[in-house]
């Protein structure tokens, strides 16, 4: 029987479902949903979930979505049980914040997420498990700041060292700098150990370490560093944990420093296959084998750093020694890159001066060879212009891994960028700008003043006082609530009101006199018999023995230079007479002194709340003003502006963003300049960018022709950064102050020059008070003409300042007279334009004024 002829079997294609078809739709349904509210870039960066990632997500482009639904891709793919995730953010909000959308996506799987916290919360719970191999009991105190300072006063007085000149405040952030930059006592380099306590530092730190050892403390930065050295000292601890998170996801990559990115290092290397994993809890004295072996590789990472290998670990501060104990690069010999995931932005690293390394995710790439990089960029929070603004200043930054935001909504209004005569015409106009807002139905709570430094607040708040516009101050206190400027209100209380008792038992002993509690309860008892303010128990006391003799005469002293500051209050000026009284009180001397970081800011606030005086005829005045800022109170809930530093701004969003302050000096900052030179100025770009990148519709930029700095006023120079913002995007617009800065004379258009406008609702404080002097020969007088003889206008008075217009016509002055100014002082004539003048005034330098603001000398 034959058999039957085979044919040839055809090659069936593989089947790929059809775009749009049936089998696509259905996959597509099947998908989860996590998934399905993703962009393309954003569902790569989830999907991808071997190897290491870095994605680089700009501003406004859904990082925090990433992350949350990269951490529930990786559980509903069963990729790993959730105790096998290490997810690290920077701030407890931010965790719980993470915690709460996965709860969302997944239910109660994130319960089961004991690794998911901040950086010194997971080292924490890592050091309370292996607490003896820290010298520590599982039971140990983390210590607060007061608590930190407390102690190092009392090493500081074993040693005999005068806590005056070296303060506990100075020595606790070098300590923490150091901490932060993964340095144990006897690796912080010599030179700076030496710069504190004459040449003590490196000895006290180390004493600061072994008593936190004796009393079972250990301050924040321990948490890491007692990690960190747990890890290399013992490897199969550090094996433990290498096995038990198989995947590793980080947020905000960008702000972390070095002992950060040392305890991620270490974690993130693959494990050796030598040793079994303890998976656990347990810890144990490691066997001879394994120390021998950490010992190698100790010694092999010491070989490599001396011989240039694996560098990118050597971070310094300034000029300070790499650290001295550099890890591996990750992949050499022979590991394989583990599964971990960094989303950061390199273009919003601002935090460079708290010990953030941007260096650490500029070099992602070669501490993890092979790595997949995904871009971010599109942005879901602001217009068009506002994005491309801020790319194109940002694209001026050389240390970055490049990206350019864009979106697919409206280019919306342009960036604008005006000039104003000095800061008080800023706060003025941008109080009016925030107004206009209000009356065309804007919420306030969408509104923000991102200032570079705190100082600058107090115009704002005045301004908002008086207009009666509602704000909060976030990131810090309101200008009057600070300590320092409580402090010298006090002062400035007493001698306005003698019997004002809270204002005296404030700074009785501030700066420290001897005068300690149980004088103060002395003379609460005597003032209570007596029925008197304290000041006079005090005057009473020291007629008697009842107080030692150094008390006694501290306090005798004290109630003098009261009696000598309330003989000057009627004689010198208000300002100066304050000037005095902080000087001869010794606060601002103590302020000088101290050595913490904060100390200069206050100096400045100081110096600050000299000049707000300037507004006010006389003490009681001033002080009358004070009460009413102070007594604005809103409820946490009310629409408010919000006023903050750039710094503070981080992670939040406005429809509307004022930015005052560009100028050099200012912003960028000229401390930051100095100090890091290039890096300074790159990471002050940043800091513009980020304050850019807040505003969803609208950002508007100023700046001051004239500021007062460090208590005298300059003639400043616009920003750096404006000549660095596109001009296609960007609007130039006049001041909207009163006083403005450009148009005719130097002067913008006043808002009241509309008399049309009389007829509107505007009822603000300053329209009031502009009403009040219509017919007074001020200005505003309907029933008379607007313009004298000749076509000169009268002058107008707005806000209680005189604004005068310039015309051309020639002034009565002439070049070389000698003059007076009321906010310049004595000057000389150097040269006459018109009615305009140019003056080389003695204090504030050259200015140009109008000749009406100023007389003969």
């Amino acid at each position: 029987m034959t058999e039957p002829v085979r044919r040839p079997v055809a090659d069936v294609p593989a089947h790929q479902p059809a775009a749009g078809g049936i089998a696509a739709r259905a996959r597509a349904a099947a998908a989860p949903q996590y998934l399905a509210a993703l962009n393309p870039e954003q569902r790569e960066a989830v999907e991808t979930l071997d190897g290491p990632v870095l994605v680089l997500a700009g501003a406004g482009t859904g990082k925090t979505r990433v992350l949350t639904s990269r951490i529930a891709h990786i559980l509903s793919r069963g990729r790993a049980r959730p105790s096998e995730i290490l997810s690290v953010t920077f701030t407890n909000k931010a965790a719980r914040e993470m915690k709460q959308r996965l709860g969302i996506m997944l239910g109660q799987t994130v319960e089961g997420m004991p690794w998911l916290g901040t950086f010194h919360a997971i080292a924490g719970r890592i050091l309370r498990v292996h607490a003896e191999l820290a010298q520590l009991k599982s039971n140990f105190t983390v210590l607060d700041v007061d608590d930190q300072i407390r102690l190092l006063k009392q090493l500081l007085q074993a040693e005999g060292i005068d806590d005056k000149r070296w303060p506990a405040r100075m020595l606790a952030g070098l300590i923490d700098g150091w901490k932060n930059r993964g340095l144990t006592p006897s690796q912080v380099p010599s030179g700076e150990a030496a710069i504190f306590g004459n040449g003590k530092g490196g000895k006290l730190y180390t004493a600061y370490q072994d008593r936190l050892k004796i009393l079972n403390a250990a301050d924040f930065g321990d948490l890491l560093l007692e990690n960190i050295r747990i890890f290399r000292e013992h490897p199969d601890v550090l094996r433990q944990y290498q096995h038990r998170f198989r995947y590793i996801l980080v947020d905000e990559y960008q702000d972390t420093n070095v002992a950060q990115y040392l305890w991620l290092r270490l974690l993130a290397q693959a494990p050796s296959p030598s040793t079994s994993p303890r998976l656990r809890g347990e810890h144990s004295r490691p066997s001879a084998d394994v120390l021998e072996e950490g010992r190698r590789g100790e010694a092999t990472a010491l070989a490599r750093s001396a011989s240039g290998e694996g560098q990118n670990l050597d971070i310094s501060l300034e000029d300070s020694a790499p650290h001295p104990n550099p890890l591996p690069v990750n992949g050499e010999r022979g590991q394989t890159p583990k599964n971990i995931c960094c989303v950061g932005d390199d273009d919003q690293s601002i935090y460079g001066w708290r010990g953030a390394e941007v260096d650490n995710i500029l070099r992602f790439d070669h501490d993890f060879p092979g790595a997949k990089v995904v871009r971010l960029e599109r942005n879901y929070r602001s217009t068009g212009h506002i994005l491309a603004t801020a790319s194109h200043l940002i694209a001026h930054n050389e240390g970055r891994l490049g990206k350019t935001l864009r979106t697919e909504d409206v280019d919306g209004e342009k960036v604008s960028v005006t000039g104003a005569w000095d800061s008080e015409e800023e706060a003025r106009s941008i109080g009016e700008e925030i107004e206009q807002f209000q009356r065309a139905g804007e919420k306030l709570n969408e509104i923000a003043i991102l200032v570079r430094a705190s100082f600058q607040m107090r115009e704002f708040e005045d301004r908002f006082v008086t207009l009666g516009l509602p704000y909060r101050v976030i990131g810090g206190p309101r200008f009057y609530e600070r300590a320092e400027i409580r402090d010298a209100l006090a002062y400035l209380r007493v001698i306005n009101s003698p019997a004002d008792d809270l204002a005296f038992e404030r700074i009785v002993n501030v700066p420290k006199r001897g005068l300690g509690d149980a004088t103060v309860q002395l003379l609460h008892d005597h003032a209570r018999k007596r029925r008197v303010p304290l000041t006079e128990a005090a005057r009473a006391i020291i007629e008697t023995d009842e107080l030692k003799p150094k008390p006694r005469g501290s306090l005798r002293d004290l109630l003098a230079s009261f009696d000598r500051w309330s003989a000057q209050r009627d004689a010198i000026p208000h300002t100066e007479l304050a000037e005095i009284v902080l000087d001869e009180s010794g606060y601002t001397e103590m302020w000088q002194k101290d050595r913490s970081a904060d100390a200069a800011g206050r100096l400045e606030n100081l110096k600050e709340l000299v000049r707000s005086m300037e507004e006010f005829e006389n003490l009681h005045g001033f002080l009358e003003h004070i009460s009413l800022v102070m007594d604005r109170e809103g409820g946490g809930d009310e629409d408010a502006v919000s006023v903050m530093t750039l710094h503070s701004a981080k992670g939040l969003e406005f429809d509307n963003v004022f930015l005052p302050g560009w100028e050099e000096g200012l912003f960028p900052h000229q401390r930051a300049l100095d100090e890091q030179g290039r890096a300074g100025l790159e990471e002050e770009r940043r800091l513009a960018h980020v304050g850019i990148t807040r505003a969803r519709r609208r950002a508007k930029i100023y700046f001051a022709t004239n500021r007062r700095i460090h208590g005298s006023w300059s003639t400043t120079i616009p920003s750096r950064f404006l000549d660095e913002l596109p001009a296609e995007h960007v609007e130039i617009l006049e001041s909207k102050g009163g006083a403005g800065w450009g148009g005719a004379g130097g002067y913008g258009a006043s808002r009241f020059d509309n008399i049309e406008s009389f007829g509107s609702s505007y009822s603000t404080p300053g329209w009031q008070r502009a009403q009040s002097n219509r017919g007074r020969g001020g200005g505003f007088n309907e029933s008379g003409p607007r313009y004298g003889g000749g076509g000169r206008r009268k002058p107008l008075t707005i806000e209680g300042e005189l604004i005068a217009k310039s015309t051309g016509t020639e002034s009565e002055f002439a070049p070389g007279e000698r003059v007076f100014h009321q906010k310049f002082g004595y000057g000389r004539i150097a040269r006459v334009d018109g009615n305009k003048l140019t003056i080389a005034f003695d204090k504030a330098g050259e200015k140009k004024v109008i000749d009406s603001f100023v007389t003969r000398a």
